[in-house]
């Protein structure tokens, strides 16, 4: 602590200033209100008190700038806040009709692959997938509600992806091409060669009992022959990747990738009667 003395002393000259600031404008005020000019007493006043005056004036800017500029740094930090917000907001709206564009012109291809092959259809979303066999099941939102039973062909404008295998109230399980209990009658395009596409249990199918005969080659079609009561006749059903035979063999080993892409499965349409 300061000794008593110290304080004493700095409260006098605390105190000489504050006389000499109010002494001077009280000589300034009376002189204005006069219309004179400056005595000597009053400038000597004067000339005392403007450094003083000079210090206090540039500390009351100095503290008034300080605190406009605080406020402006507050203003600009709301402002940009509220450009974030706004700037995410966007984003988010550019997003969802993102979306709703690429969703339309999906269905768009769908419908005019219905219309141009004159099919009763439904349209419907794929809401899931067989958590033991994601590649192999899908789970769309129509059910017998509308219109969906077992054994229906299920389509995209691609070719083929599948049947319904079981059809609740509301949504339906359809099993792949893919999998090793999906078997659909096909015929080649080009040479007209029977067989049956099975599901290969992977990403592929196989097509069986294909004579040794036949004049099967890499990327010849396989559309679907109209037999078995389930898909019409002359859907797509995929691709050669793949043929081989021996001698001892019966039949040639064609294996094929399916026309449709069934991992990145978002809309179908279900073949109605």
């Amino acid at each position: 602590m300061l000794p008593d003395r110290e304080i004493k002393g700095k409260r006098r000259t605390l105190a000489l200033l504050a006389f000499l600031l109010l002494f001077s404008f009280a000589l300034m005020t009376a002189t204005a209100k006069k219309g004179e000019s400056l005595t000597w007493p009053e400038s000597f006043a004067l000339l005392l008190i403007q450094p003083i005056q000079t210090v206090i004036t540039d500390g009351v800017d100095a503290i008034s700038n300080m605190f406009a500029h605080y406020f402006f740094l507050v203003g600009v930090s709301i402002e940009n806040e509220n450009l974030h917000k706004e700037i995410d907001r966007l984003t988010w709206e550019k997003n969802q009709l993102l979306e709703k564009i690429k969703k339309n012109e999906r269905v768009e291809k769908l419908v005019s692959f219905s219309d141009s092959n004159n099919y009763k259809t439904q349209l419907a979303n794929v809401i899931g997938r067989d958590a033991s066999q994601w590649s192999k099941m899908v789970f769309i939102d129509k059910g017998s509600r509308d219109g969906i039973r077992e054994k229906m062909a299920v389509v995209t404008d691609q070719g083929i992806i599948g049947h319904i295998i079981q059809a609740g109230p509301v949504s339906s399980k359809v099993l792949l091409i893919t999998d090793s209990r999906s078997s659909v009658d096909a015929i080649f395009q080009n040479s007209r060669d029977p067989g049956v596409v099975a599901g290969a249990g992977s990403k592929l199918c196989d097509m069986k009992y294909v004579p040794l005969t036949s004049e099967v080659k890499v990327d010849d079609i396989v559309i679907s022959s109209g037999l078995g009561g389930i898909f019409p006749k002359g859907l797509i059903v995929g691709k050669v990747a793949k043929v081989t035979h021996s001698k001892q063999d019966l039949f040639k080993s064609i294996r094929l990738v399916p026309a449709a892409d069934l991992v990145r499965l978002e809309e179908v349409m279900v073949l109605l009667p």
